[in-house]
């Protein structure tokens, strides 16, 4: 099949879930056979990546522009290259999604988590994210859900079904260590939270709660966001000198994080699945969610809920747990991500509803 990805930042990843979602998922079914393209906003040099064809075309740099101006451009290019299918994420983009199916190009949106409830957008915002719900429901020809709540959200609020698909995760540590090293971490010995340095992603509540923990580990505060240099300074604002706050970190460094960490914490409260949450469970480590319908559901048995009244005392108890507790509660979420998250299993998922919508726009 030829295969159109629209609707992120493109790959390489080096931004946010969706991004990683486009370069492991596009990779893959690249290793199967199929010919896939990832629509890019950051111009390179580089055409192909993992044997994915990259095709850049031009956004608007705004906050509340971006995203729809480029998945807007990316899919009238999209009109004239004769894909099979194509794969749009983020529900703002629903309105796109019809206009390959005039062409008679079946189209499926990863709608992710309920957006419009995030708080850095204003109320324009808000309600074109919640006009985009709606058009999720006839625009596209497959709604996808990467969690049951979600899925549960749009069937009862607007009688529509979609096809369940959970984000994936490797599992397994990665033994070098050199780059946490390098940021003055020492293996086993610090905190991590990895999000976007939102209001909503809670990295603020989390320094603070740590700052009144008596430990003498680390907290690594890692992440980035484009549009949020207010917030980001206020979680800068700290004179404790265990707290290090190094930005975004992706590739190798993002790996070995999450591979050497002590406790994982995991605090947004607002979208679907969280891929830090399942990339940090898939390593190995003990993680600390706050407690959100969509959370709970990825981590099952095999994290510790939070609420944010409790996060001191939460972080307080994890520092101090016995390394042989620690490990155990690493294990059952390696297992838990083996058996429900891994990249292959989404991966084969993605074939299987590409070769459905395919086979029906022929019939």
């Amino acid at each position: 099949m030829r295969i159109a990805l629209l609707g992120t930042r493109g790959i390489p990843a080096n931004y946010g879930g969706f991004e990683t979602f486009a370069e492991e998922i596009s990779a893959r079914l690249v290793e199967r056979g199929h010919d896939v393209t990832v629509y890019c906003r950051e111009k390179s040099t580089e055409l192909i990546h993992r044997g994915v064809r990259l095709r850049y075309v031009p956004t608007i740099r705004h906050k509340y522009l971006d995203t729809v101006a480029h998945t807007a451009v990316s899919s009238i290019d999209a009109l004239f290259r004769r894909f099979d299918v194509a794969l749009y994420c983020n529900a703002a983009n629903a309105l796109f999604t019809l206009w390959p199916r005039l062409v008679g190009v079946p189209t499926a949106l990863n709608v992710d988590g309920v957006e419009r409830r995030r708080k850095k957008w204003n109320r324009l915002a808000k309600t074109w994210y919640l006009v985009s719900e709606w058009l999720a429901t006839w625009c596209c020809t497959e709604i996808v859900s990467d969690a049951e709540h979600i899925r549960e959200y749009y069937l009862q609020r607007y009688q529509r079904d979609s096809t369940l698909i959970p984000y994936g995760a490797e599992v397994g540590r990665v033994e070098q260590s050199d780059l946490v090293r390098r940021l003055g971490l020492e293996p086993g010995k610090y905190v991590l939270y990895v999000s976007r340095m939102e209001p909503e992603n809670n990295a603020l509540m989390v320094r603070e709660a740590f700052e009144r923990v008596k430990t003498d580990f680390k907290l690594a505060l890692v992440g980035d966001a484009p549009y949020a240099a207010n917030y980001i300074r206020k979680v800068k604002e700290t004179r404790d000198s265990r707290i290090v706050i190094p930005g975004a970190i992706y590739g190798e460094g993002y790996r070995q994080l999450q591979s050497h960490c002590h406790t994982y914490v995991q605090a947004t409260e607002v979208g679907g699945t969280h891929p830090a949450l399942i990339e940090a469970m898939g390593r190995g480590a003990l993680v600390l969610y706050l407690d959100t319908p969509v959370s709970a559901e990825v981590a099952g048995r095999a994290a510790v809920p939070f609420a944010a009244s409790e996060l001191t005392e939460k972080l307080q108890w994890a520092v101090g747990v016995p390394d042989s507790e620690r490990k155990e509660w690493g294990c059952r979420a390696m297992r838990r991500v083996e058996k429900f998250y891994s990249w292959t299993a989404v991966t084969d998922a993605y074939e299987a509803l590409f070769q459905r919508l395919t086979a029906s726009a022929n019939e």
